[in-house]
């Protein structure tokens, strides 16, 4: 995976944990996620619903 071998993503993983802690890594984790999801989203080129209101002419 991205050259990189089993050793060197248990180090990875354990300067994260000690940088972060065991509690937040979920959160990271997640954020991560959510991010990667909205980015694949606006590939795709969904617009979203335009709320601003309309001008009185």
């Amino acid at each position: 995976m991205f050259g990189m071998g089993i050793t060197e993503l248990i180090i990875i993983l354990f300067v994260l944990i000690l940088i972060f802690g065991i509690g937040k890594l979920p959160e990271i984790g997640g954020g991560i996620g959510k991010a990667i999801k909205n980015f694949k989203k606006s590939l795709k080129g969904e617009d979203e619903i335009d709320v601003t209101p309309k001008k009185k002419q």
